[in-house]
């Protein structure tokens, strides 16, 4: 699979003097110009805002990444491209900022005093056009704000740290109040129009009524939160970040931070906290960008699905997040503090799809989940589901997952077409492009999980092209479990990755009983286990650090992280994976997996290119 070109193995640094094995060596008096042997490496994905969508939303993913087809459309959310070339209007700090916008014409920038609250309900749909947008930004300069494509903090709104997450960037001279303040009246989520941006500034809930989001692209077309802080009132249980769905065209989250989003009731209105998502409704939903943010909540950082639907969202681009929540909310974590109702916080995952065609997932970092609740702790779980029977049209196609870092979670995939509690079935789950991912730090009991990399359950309708490559995974309990009680599931890739495993049958089933696929084979190995649930399957050129168990011929099995050749692996937490070419330093044997895999690269996830593709996500 070769879904971005290959950098050219050979590099031509100009050094003083080199003494190692492998390389051409061009002798100068006191230079040597060095042509490397080691392998191709995958070119490392763009980072900028706009790097797959020309202006004039002209979309650049390219057709596929392996089996799965990638968006075919996509929102230019540069500056240039979404102009307000009309007048600049100062709205005072005691106006209504709905009437302002009735007020103001297609193309105005409407600029709201720093330091200053405008109580929203929802504001008015001006039916403008891709020319003509409307802005609505603080009054605070450019030169004080973060410049267009980086991300805010709340330090932009006056606070300079929040516990338990990590240090953020601040303004020159330090914390200040430069963002104005939109405080969201309208329990389900403050309604925000079409044609409009909004550039700096704070939203957050009114502390004496119940409000379960913040803001809704409901019926909205053309919406850009640029440079945005979301966070509910202090000490309020709110559940939802930004919401998409009921006909949401062209929205964009960019550059923003959103925190504080958690539910601690089992049951009743807020039981599980989403930063960004959606996909409810009749109409259709289309061409959203994730790009750039902070997104912190309790259940899932981003979901899609999960409500009654006649429709799928599809074309989502979700790039470059940090996905987190703070171990704060973690029972038993140093500096845990109980919730006003004694309940804890309910976590599940940081990225899940229940609805959602043709998602490319690049370059986002995704920590801290664990159990304990509905689900175990895996990180991505790709779920089609007709929630409660009100969505049999609801499926997962297409999905694109590249150049992401997981760590510190009780589970790395969870891939499942399971059926809804009361029976009804989605309508398809299958073309899953996964690769150069990288997952360490890997729990299980103590997170209330199993520390697996893989656990697949295929009820109806069967799962199916599922492409994994390049990984490299370090996980406290299976490679991979499998449940499925029908036929053989078809297109089944596992290849060119590093893993270390912990389980004493690392291909095993996931329940099921004798009649799922792996409940009579597991015993007699992992090539029996993928015989019996596969047809066709691949399951080759793998590096495995595994004491136990039995893999097919044409994997590279090893009992340590040293005869592995990884140059740092304890515990199942890596400073750095790569694989040893040479003996040296924190390297005593070359890596079996060195330049072994079907496309000459290492074996494993190309490390520098994930770096590359997440540095400065953190």
């Amino acid at each position: 699979m070769a879904p971005l070109p290959l950098r050219s193995s050979c590099s031509v640094p100009v050094v003083k003097s080199l003494l190692l094995k492998g390389f051409c060596f061009f002798g100068l008096v006191s230079a040597l110009v060095v042509c490397s042997t080691l392998p191709a490496r995958a070119a490392a994905p763009p980072t900028s805002e706009n790097a797959y969508c020309g202006k004039g939303n002209v979309a650049q993913f390219g057709a596929k990444d392996g089996v799965a087809e990638l968006p075919k459309a996509c929102y230019y959310t540069a500056l240039d491209g979404t102009p307000s070339p009309g007048k600049q209007i100062r709205v005072s700090a005691k106006a209504d900022l709905a009437a302002a916008i009735e007020h103001a014409k297609c193309g105005d920038t409407l600029l709201l005093p720093a330091g200053t609250s405008f109580d929203v309900t929802a504001l008015p749909s001006k039916k403008c056009d891709d020319q003509h947008y409307i802005t609505v930004r603080t009054d605070t300069p450019d030169s004080k704000l973060p410049s267009e494509g980086t991300r805010i903090s709340p330090a932009w709104g006056g606070v300079a740290s929040l516990p338990g997450r990590p240090p953020f960037a601040q303004p020159p001279g330090g914390p200040a109040k430069l963002l104005a303040t939109i405080i969201v009246r309208r329990p389900s989520g403050a309604a925000v129009g079409d044609h409009v941006r909004f550039i700096g500034i704070e939203w957050t809930t009114t502390p004496d009524t119940d409000i379960s989001r913040i803001a809704t692209a409901e019926h909205g077309d053309h919406i850009i939160f640029d440079r945005n802080w979301f966070h509910p009132a202090e000490g309020k249980e709110v559940g939802h970040g930004v919401g998409v769905f009921d006909g949401a065209h062209m929205v964009a989250v960019i550059n923003s931070y959103i925190n504080g989003l958690n539910c601690i009731a089992r049951t009743g209105k807020c039981t599980d906290a989403t930063g960004v998502g959606g996909g409810k409704g009749d109409e259709p939903i289309s061409t959203l960008k994730i790009y750039n943010n902070f997104i912190e909540s309790a259940g899932e950082n981003i979901l899609f699905g999960g409500s009654a639907a006649t429709q799928v969202p599809t074309d989502i681009e979700i790039r470059r997040n940090h996905l987190f929540r703070p171990m704060l909310w973690k029972e038993g974590e140093p500096g845990y503090t109980p919730t006003a109702s004694g309940q804890p916080y309910i976590v599940k995952n940081n990225f899940e799809l229940k609805s959602a065609i043709r998602v490319l997932f690049e370059a986002n970092l995704l920590e801290n989940t664990w159990g304990g609740f509905s689900q175990t702790g895996y990180s991505i779980l790709l779920t089609p589901k007709s929630q409660g029977n009100q969505c049999p049209i609801c499926r997962v196609n297409d999905v694109t997952i590249r150049f992401n870092r997981i760590r510190n979670v009780a589970g790395v995939l969870q891939i499942a077409n399971a059926f809804a509690k009361t029976g009804g079935s989605a309508a398809d789950g299958g073309r899953y492009s996964i690769h150069d991912l990288f997952a360490d730090n890997l729990h299980d009991k103590d997170y209330k999980g199993g520390g697996t990399f893989l656990i697949l359950v295929s009820w109806q309708p069967p799962i199916h092209d599922l492409q994994i490559d390049h990984v490299t995974a370090f996980v406290t309990g299976k490679l991979l479990a499998v449940l499925n009680p029908g036929a053989k599931l078809a297109n089944f890739t596992l290849t060119n990755s590093v893993f270390s495993v912990g389980a004493e049958r690392p291909v095993a089933s996931a329940g099921g009983g004798p009649e799922s696929c792996a409940g009579k084979s597991q015993g007699l190995g992992s090539e029996a286990v993928l015989q019996a649930c596969f047809d066709p399957y691949k399951f080759e050129k793998n590096l495995i650090i595994s004491e136990r168990g039995s893999f097919p011929k044409g994997n590279f099995v090893v009992g340590s992280p040293e005869a592995a050749g990884i140059r740092d692996l304890k515990d199942a937490v890596s400073k750095d994976p790569r694989l040893c070419h040479a003996k040296g330093p924190g390297c005593p044997k070359v890596s079996p997996g060195a330049g072994a895999a079907s496309d000459g690269r290492d074996l494993g996830a190309d490390i520098d290119a994930v770096e590359a593709a997440i540095a400065g996500v953190e």
